[in-house]
């Protein structure tokens, strides 16, 4: 029965539904839980939304401003040195939660971003600009330099690692 509603509904609106029941059947045994539910509910969405606009801002930008062929020139197989350079700038100086930037990543590797790529930006979101006084101020600036200088080096010998991997995983 439920894989005949997953057929005819889709799996998101199937489990839309079911979360919907759910909220129902705790409304009815436990108003005032189902309130606190929806509070803690309203609190997250409001701490997440304006990280989803700005994602979804960028979104609209990048359809509207970067044609697929300038996205493989940047960022694509034969970007070179300055793809990589783009990729390791942006992860560093990218902010938020990391999943909000899957949909974009996703977007961008539709239009022709290589997986390295992708692996850099993601290793590089570990190096982050404000924090990095913190850092000095208790491990000092010898630490500081070579942990930022090896964390964006190893991120593109994970992006290269991380290119084989898939391009292996695709060819089998």
């Amino acid at each position: 029965m439920i894989k005949k509603i997953i057929e005819k509904v889709g799996f998101s609106e199937a489990f839309l539904l079911l979360a919907v029941i759910g909220y129902v059947i705790l409304g009815i045994f436990d108003f005032a839980l189902l309130r606190n539910v929806l509070c803690a509910l309203t609190r997250i969405i409001a701490r997440i939304a304006p990280v989803l606009l700005i994602v979804f801002v960028v979104m609209v930008f990048a359809h509207l401003f970067f044609e697929g062929s300038r996205i493989v020139r940047f960022l694509g197989k034969g970007s070179g040195f300055r793809g990589w350079m783009v990729a390791i700038v942006g992860g560093i100086v990218s902010s938020g939660p990391i999943y909000m930037w899957y949909p974009l990543l996703s977007d961008l590797k539709e239009k022709g971003m290589t997986v390295s790529l992708i692996a850099a930006f993601l290793y590089n979101r570990a190096i982050k600009i404000p924090l990095l006084p913190m850092m000095v101020h208790y491990f000092g600036w010898d630490f500081a330099l070579a942990l930022s200088i090896y964390m964006v080096l190893f991120s593109v010998v994970n992006g290269v690692i991380v290119q084989r991997l898939t391009q292996r995983g695709a060819e089998e």
